[in-house]
This record gives structure tokens, sequence and C-alpha cells, in this order.
């Protein structure tokens, strides 16, 4: 537990201290009654009662529709399912301004809807939610599905040999063992809807704020920063007591649960519900998450000759000091190192939290690992600049920056990922290597990992992929002349003209490029069989 307590102390306490405190204490004096003051405000309670609400019914209707699809990943196997499965994964990356953007360009005016039935979505929200699905859908496709591929299905045969119905053999034994999985997808969806800022800025105008965009707006627009401490310590107290009833309620559900070789428990859909259920599960895919991601490519081919392509690689004196493709191997480098970094601390973490004789101060850092997801994006970048930019810890100027907020936001999937495969791991395993002799490094290495290479794979997907497509916290501190793929999107995005837009298009298309092929290379490394459990 050592390095990563020392790792978001430095990289996440500190920073986020130093913000707040930078905004509620003036001439050294505390102002704690400005508390009181902004949480009694009309327009901040609505915020905040927006802000609750929305994510509660984003993260039900991710459930409801992302669910199928897990059960059709992990369980069927289907010509195109890798392929597929990368697509899934794209949009979980791009830069909300961009997702935003193209989905606005559906269901806006004069998009796809309304140009077929005159239907328009932007003024509601409706958009915002359907949204947040499109976001979030891998989330819970790849961390249920992840455990889900990984349950024997012999256990849940045997309760239909005995007479179980399908439904009541699901419901006894499937699902209480997918518990744990299920509980941290949806822990992962409401603390990204709660903070939910490009979406809500994009499609909700100025009728609808999250806590997130109200930070940014009293920050960037009336720099209050007094009003955007009290909102940070809001929504920081509010995702510190869901992680704690989330810790509680899951450490009771976790047991000890026979996993055995993915690769086995896929077949060739039988029946026609199975048939009907990968229908509905392709068309949704289709329709949520394949067709703005369309619209983006469409876009970015606009001008003849691949000629927004072709402008990528001219330097731009006024926002970049580099042609905007060298955007792409800066966004490659940072997220390996992010990657590296957050594998390393988050599995750290997860191995210490798995153990049984964990003391309750290990068992309560389990939720202080998810406070990143949940603390405004905006506040985490502004107290990079405020806190490290000094000794003993003077990174300001140093590209590795970068990777550490990358890192930061990483290292939670990378925990909530292996963390239930590890819980589930049979103690008696290690018990049993251990008195043959074993040292704990072998047990870990012969008994764990071959158990958890699955999980690990994925939870290193998880980060690289988030790390290519983070966005609040490195646009404040990614450098001029090494911008990352979402930093110059956004940019070229605030500058007028078709051209910037279409660059802005571009770049786009070439992040989701990117992350595909870096995902199907996953998926090809993640069911290689050579490997035995």
């Amino acid at each position: 537990m050592a390095l990563p307590v020392a790792f978001f102390a430095l990289f996440f306490a500190w920073p986020v201290a130093a913000i707040v405190t930078r905004g509620l204490r003036t001439d050294g004096t505390w102002q704690l009654g400005r508390i009181a003051d902004v949480v009694s405000r009309p327009d901040i309670r609505h915020v905040l009662w927006f802000t609750t609400w929305q994510a509660l019914a984003s993260t039900a209707l991710t459930l409801l529709l992302a669910l199928p699809a897990a059960y059709v990943f992990a369980r069927l196997d289907f010509p195109g399912r890798h392929v597929l499965r990368a697509v899934v994964t794209v949009p979980f990356v791009l830069p909300t301004v961009v997702a935003g953007s193209a989905f606005l360009a559906l269901v806006g005016r004069g998009g796809l809807l309304d140009e077929l039935w005159g239907v328009r979505l932007d003024t509601t929200v409706w958009a915002i939610l359907l949204a947040h699905v499109f976001f979030n859908y891998a989330v819970v496709v790849r961390t249920v599905g992840g455990l889900w591929a990984q349950l024997d299905p012999r256990q849940e045969e045997a309760a239909r040999m005995l007479g179980a119905s399908p439904l009541t053999a699901w419901r006894r034994v499937t699902l209480p063992a997918l518990g744990p999985a299920v509980a941290a997808a949806a822990l992962m969806v409401f603390l990204f809807t709660f903070t939910s800022f490009g979406v809500v800025q994009i499609l909700g105008g100025p009728t609808f704020s999250t806590i997130e965009v109200e930070i940014y707006r009293q920050t960037s627009e009336t720099f209050d920063l007094g009003t955007a401490a009290v909102l940070t310590l809001v929504q920081f107290a509010a995702v510190g007591a869901i992680l704690a009833v989330h810790a509680w309620t899951v450490r009771r559900r976790e047991t000890a649960l026979r996993l055995v070789d993915a690769s086995v428990t896929a077949r060739r859909p039988r029946g026609a519900g199975q048939w009907a259920l990968l229908a509905a599960v392709l068309a949704t895919v289709a329709l949520l998450l394949v067709l703005p991601l369309g619209v983006l490519v469409r876009r970015s081919l606009d001008a003849p000759g691949f000629g927004y392509y072709r402008a990528l690689t001219d330097a731009d004196g006024g926002t970049f000091l580099v042609a905007p493709v060298h955007a792409v191997w800066t966004s490659l480098q940072y997220a390996v190192a992010a990657t590296a970094i957050a594998v390393v601390i988050g599995g750290l973490a997860a191995a210490a939290l798995a153990r049984r004789d964990a003391g309750r101060l290990v068992r309560g850092f389990d939720a202080l690992l998810m406070l990143p997801l949940g603390v405004s994006a905006v506040t985490v970048g502004f107290g990079f600049l405020i806190a490290l930019d000094e000794p003993p810890l003077n990174l300001r100027q140093s590209w590795f920056l970068v990777p550490l907020a990358q890192a930061l936001v990483g290292a939670p999937f990378v925990v909530r990922t292996m963390l239930p495969v590890l819980r589930a791991v049979d103690v008696r395993l290690r018990e049993a290597a251990a008195v043959l002799g074993a040292s704990p490094w072998r047990v870990w290495r012969e008994v764990d990992l071959p158990l958890v290479r699955r999980a690990l794979l994925v939870a290193a997907g998880f980060a690289f992929a988030v790390s290519l497509g983070e966005f609040g916290a490195t646009v404040f501190i990614a450098r001029p002349d090494n911008p990352t793929l979402p930093v110059a999107v956004a940019r070229l995005l605030s500058r007028p003209g078709d051209l910037n837009y279409g660059q802005a298009m571009a770049l786009s298309t070439i992040l989701m490029v990117v992350c595909a092929v870096a995902l199907l290379v996953l998926e090809r490394l993640r069911t290689d069989r050579t490997g035995e459990f």
C-alpha cells in the first residue's frame, strides 16, 4: 500500500487541497461561512438536484442497455466479436467536446432525426441521457463481461438439472456472482455522469448544468474561486459518501468463485432466444455507438482530396507550435507512460485490498481510490498548476506531469477491474501453494497471476483508453509544443472557420482509429490460449 498511498497523496490530495485552500482562505482567514451561503442559493440547489437525478437515470439506462451486451460478448461466439468489442470501447476515449458535437449532429437542429422524422432532442434531457449511455456503454460491457466470461457455466447448468428454470438459475447462481462487478460498473458510470462536463456543456445549453459545469463557469467565466471551491467540497463529500456505501455493501457480498479460462465459455448462439438477443445488441451498438462515430468520419471527409487530413501536417504559428499531426505521437507516448504507472499503482492497491485479512484502514482506502473519478477535473488541473510548481516537487515544466494526471484517472479503473477477480480467487489455492513451500512471490506468480491475467490486460486497455481521451485535467498542463489529441481537437474547435473544424474532425477520426487498433491488439493478446488457467 505504500506506493499507492504516496501516489494519491502527492498527485491528488495535495493539488485538490491547494485549490480549495486558495478559494476559501482570504488574507490568512478561512471563510467557512461561505459554504452555507453558496449551498443555500436556489440556483446552486437546482444544479445539485439535476446533477444527482440525471446521474441516477443515466446509470440505470446504461445498465439496462449494456448488461445484455456484456452477456453476448462473454458467452456468445460470433464472427467479428473481437472487432466489435474494440468498436464498443472507442466512444469511451473520445474527447467529450468532440463526441458531444457528433451526438448533437444526430439529435439537434438539422441532425439525422430532424431530417428523417422532424424530431429534435437537443433541448431535452433525453439527449444528455443517451449521450451518457454512448460514453459509458463500454464500462459495463468490459467490467461485467470480463468476470462473466470467467464464471464456470457448469454451476448454472447444475441448477438447471436440479429443476430450476433458466431465469431462476441465472437469478440464484450467476447474478450473485456478478454482483460485485455490476456494482463496480454502476459505480464508475455514476461517477462519470455525476461529474459530467462536456456532454452537458454542449447538449444542455443554458437550461441544464451539473456541478462540474458550474465549477467551470465559476472558475473561467466569473472568476469566483470561492464558489468553485465550495462546489468542489460538495462534490467531494457526495462522492465520498457514495464510495463508502459501495465499499461496505460490496464487501459483504463478495465470495470465492470458480473461475475458468474465458476462451472455453463462449459458444455459438443456440436457439431463437440467443439469436434474437444477439440481433438486438448488434442493432443497439449500430444505432447508439457506430452512427455517431460515422458522423465524425463523414465530416472529416467533407473537403475534397482528404484536404483536412493534409492540413494537419502544416505547422500553425497561432494555436500550435508544431503541426497538429504531432499530437498523435505525443498522445501515444503519454498514454503508454500513464498506462504503466496506472497498472503498477492500481495493481499493487488491488493486491493489498484483495487480502481477506486486510485491516479497516486498508479497506477504507478502497473507496478513496475512486475519488479522482468523482472530483472535478477542472479542480485537479488547476491544483496541479498551483501545487506542483515549486520545490521539492517542481514538475510544472516537465512532460511527465501529463502522464501523472492521466494515470490518476486510469488507476481506479485498474483497481475496479482487477479487484473482483482477485477477491474471487479461492484462498485455499494460495494456502496449498504456501504449504508446499512456495514463497509469497511464487504464489502470486503461479496461482494469482494466471487467474487475473485476463483482468490485468483488460485493466491495461482501460487505462490506455482513458489516457488517450483524458481532457479535463490535461488541457491545463499540456505544453503548447506537445499537445495531446483531445487538447488539439478542443483548440481547433475553439477557433472559427471550416478548416479548423474539419481538422478537428480529422484528428478525432485519427484518435478513433488509433484507439481501435490498440484495442484490437489487446483483444488478440487477451484471447491468446497459450496460457492455461
